[in-house]
């Protein structure tokens, strides 16, 4: 089951995040900073409305984070994806493709023309996941990140979603 994030669900999605990142998927050293600093995972540019989760067996196994990519309004039209994650166990279950379907789902119903996201190079199975979900690529900055010593292209991918023809007339 998928459903927007409730402020209780904090403890186990601080959890989640903090076993999925890596340095294929992610950037573990800012996770690491801000477990230290005890950072909350909700905040106030992170609140709960902009989480749905999905949950297996009343347990919440997994998060996706959607927000504006920017506050200009001539970007309104856009949300971005700006965080997924699936606990170990749950993952391979198809909890990430209902978390995007969810996320497809949400911004169509609010008005979003256009999902975007953005993922190290080095994460292939994102990007296979992504693909699969009909995103396509739409740019890469190459050498964007150095992490472990190596640099690392941030993939640039969106889907565009169908638009109303009501909005059209």
């Amino acid at each position: 089951m998928v459903r927007h994030a409730r402020a209780r669900d904090e403890p186990a999605l601080a959890a989640i995040e903090a076993t999925s990142w890596s340095p294929m998927s992610g950037f573990p050293s800012v996770i690491d900073r801000d477990r230290q600093r005890g950072r909350a995972f909700f905040s106030d540019d992170s609140p709960p409305r902009i989480h749905l989760v999905a949950e297996r067996a009343g347990k919440v196994v997994g998060y996706i984070r959607l927000k504006p990519p920017s506050p200009l309004p001539e970007n309104a039209h856009v949300l971005l994806i700006a965080g997924i994650a699936v606990e170990g166990a749950a993952r391979r279950h198809g909890v990430a493709g209902r978390l995007i379907a969810a996320a497809v789902e949400y911004a169509a119903a609010h008005g979003a023309e256009k999902l975007s996201l953005r993922v190290l190079g080095t994460n292939q199975p994102a990007i296979a996941l992504y693909e699969s979900v009909g995103f396509e690529h739409e740019g890469v900055l190459r050498r964007e990140f150095r992490i472990d010593g190596g640099y690392v292209d941030d993939v640039l991918m969106a889907k565009h979603l169908p638009t109303s023809t009501l909005r059209d007339l």
